[in-house]
């Protein structure tokens, strides 16, 4: 059977990156480990720096999910460079991954994805940020990275 032309075959390896590797890329590598197949490499970075949010690990645990031991790790620094698909989340990630991988035969993805950090509020309202955008990257990595009807 045949694939339908707009759908893309599964990656074997996944890289999400955002600004810090402490928000967004984490989530959506959580996200996709529960949701992919075992057989598909996933792993996140950042472009800088950052420090582990206690935000996240409070949205994951209400999917039963969570980071283990994981601290942010920055793109530079990944061990293994090579993935069949790099997934951005922010605009400065988007423009680090393309200069990086330039004539690279990897796809590259932009996911804009808004930043919960900056939500203010009653400590509900910046969880409900935070739940938003982990809402926002299952869809988004239900719609592109799993077969129709998967």
């Amino acid at each position: 059977m045949s694939e339908p032309a707009d759908s893309k075959p599964l990656p074997s390896s996944v890289l999400f990156v955002c600004g810090m590797n402490a928000i967004r890329s984490p989530m959506a590598e959580a996200l996709a480990r529960s949701i992919l197949p075992a057989s598909v490499y996933i792993a996140s970075a950042g472009v800088r720096s950052g420090q582990r949010d206690p935000f996240v690990d409070i949205v994951l645990s209400e999917q039963g999910l969570d980071l283990g031991e994981r601290r942010p790790q920055r793109f530079e620094d990944l061990e293994d460079s090579y993935f069949d698909l790099i997934v951005t989340m922010a605009p400065e990630a988007h423009h680090v991954a393309l200069d990086a991988t330039g004539t690279s035969s990897v796809d590259v993805e932009f996911w804009p994805m808004p930043d919960p950090s900056a939500a203010t509020g009653s400590r509900e309202q910046i969880l409900d940020a935070y739940r938003d955008v982990r809402r926002r990257i299952e869809e988004r990595i239900r719609q592109r990275l799993l077969p129709p009807g998967a």
